[in-house]
């Protein structure tokens, strides 16, 4: 089930970067010299392929002029879920080290 979902994530995801390029009418073969890929990996981002590097991923939307987007998204202030179960783990109360006599 969970690779259903990944498999048309990405090709959601890939037809999104081909809108973005079209969009500012830049041709594959220029992308890719930026992005420093070949025009055949830059094809198989757009389908969506499940074997390509998230570097070559990253390299292209940089080159589309989009950032660095994956710099942020892991980034522990935006996980409110991590950020609750790590609230929810601190202990009810402070307690002062034991002294050994």
């Amino acid at each position: 089930m969970a690779n259903l979902h990944v498999s048309r994530s990405l090709k959601k995801f890939g037809s999104d970067i081909r809108s973005a390029r079209l969009r500012r009418r830049l041709p594959m073969a220029l992308v890719a010299e930026r992005a420093g890929i070949s025009t055949k990996t830059l094809a198989s981002i757009e389908k969506g392929e499940t074997g390509v590097s998230v570097g070559n991923v990253a390299a292209v939307i940089y080159a589309l002029g989009m950032g660095t987007p994956f710099s942020e998204l892991l980034d522990q202030k935006n996980d409110a879920f991590g950020l609750m179960l790590d609230e929810e783990r601190l202990p009810k109360r402070a307690r002062l080290p034991k002294v050994e006599s």
